[in-house]
């Protein structure tokens, strides 16, 4: 911006341009859309199933009936998307639930694309969710040191990747942070014909003290240790760049930065260096500080939340997951 050529005060004046809501409207820089917008959903077996997240107030673990109307209820408010996690009625060593072709984010897939096949159905590709000792990758124990193992770990993602792209997925979303991940997902969606179906890598993902929550709506939580030997290290921006630039020569199409408003300028960094369409995930623990603070009545959950997503788009991003896309698609068409 070359500030020599703006005016000085009296002469020039700001506050002109900010008298009238239309024309505020008019000179904005910064849009947000319902279009941009993702709604997470979490899918469990059973029947007019409801499970609340306590950690996350207005958010459940829902049976194929009840993602349905949770589905065509963000829908109809004008969310052209979701993201889709699954909890398994069992979990094992091997993470076979993640890529059964009944399992629970296959079959419901194929129910929502038969139901709503206009809304565009993302994957979630992890075995936490599956495995039976919380972690996103194959372990192996030795006397000393235990390890979470990546090569072996890409052959059940790239094959639980398959499984989604034949129910009928629109776009898959590997998130393990494996190294080689896309690589493997692309070539074996690729083998089997699939290969004008998108990828959305979870390029950045930090690891993060605001997943809190999510790991009691999703049953993810590792059993052991933690994931810092895979997720990356939150005061590290180089290696977010590394991340990225890695994804999109395996073949990613869309990438994300995780989570989202406190890693701001990742975003905007990832954004203005590769131009790829970038997505970014306002994760539970934003969400449900929101929430507490709004339930006590220290903020506005509505101006705050909206506020927040608007900051996401500045900062570059194009899709912004959120638990609250369907209140928000809302707010937006009322204002």
């Amino acid at each position: 911006m070359n500030l020599n050529c703006m005016g000085q005060f009296p002469e020039y004046r700001p506050r002109r341009l900010r008298q009238f809501p239309a024309l505020r409207r008019m000179i904005s820089e910064t849009r947000l859309s319902a279009d941009q917008l993702v709604l997470p959903l979490f899918a469990r077996a059973g029947r007019k199933l409801r499970k609340p997240i306590n950690a996350m107030p207005g958010v459940f673990q829902l049976s194929l009936d009840e993602l349905l109307r949770e589905a065509t209820q963000a829908f109809e408010a004008g969310v052209p998307a979701v993201l889709l996690f699954g909890i398994p009625e069992k979990k094992d060593a091997k993470a076979s639930g993640a890529y059964a072709s009944n399992g629970i984010v296959q079959q419901a897939v194929r129910l929502l694309k038969k139901e709503l096949p206009e809304l565009l159905i993302i994957t979630d590709v992890c075995l936490c969710e599956y495995m039976a000792h919380g972690h996103c990758g194959i372990v192996h124990h030795s006397k000393n040191r235990t390890r979470i193992l990546n090569d072996p770990t890409l052959k059940l993602l790239a094959r639980s990747a398959a499984s989604h792209a034949e129910a009928g997925a629109d776009i898959i979303a590997p998130s393990d942070m494996m190294d080689g991940r896309i690589q493997a997902i692309r070539t074996e969606l690729d083998r089997l014909g699939f290969d004008e179906t998108p990828i959305m890598s979870y390029a950045a993902k930090f690891a993060s003290a605001f997943y809190g929550p999510f790991r009691e709506a999703a049953e993810s939580a590792p059993q052991f240790g933690d994931r810092r030997s895979y997720q990356m290290d939150a005061g590290n921006t180089n290696e977010a760049l590394r991340e990225v630039a890695l994804d999109i020569q395996e073949g990613a199409d869309m990438v994300m930065v995780k989570p989202a408003l406190a890693y701001l300028d990742i975003l905007h960094r990832v954004k203005t260096e590769f131009g790829y369409p970038t997505a970014a995930y306002a994760v539970s623990g934003e969400y449900s500080m929101i929430k507490a603070a709004a339930a006590n009545g220290w903020v506005d959950e509505k101006a705050v939340t909206l506020e927040s997503l608007l900051a996401m788009r500045r900062a570059g991003a194009d899709i912004i997951i959120t638990y609250s896309a369907t209140d928000a698609a809302r707010w937006l068409r009322e204002k």
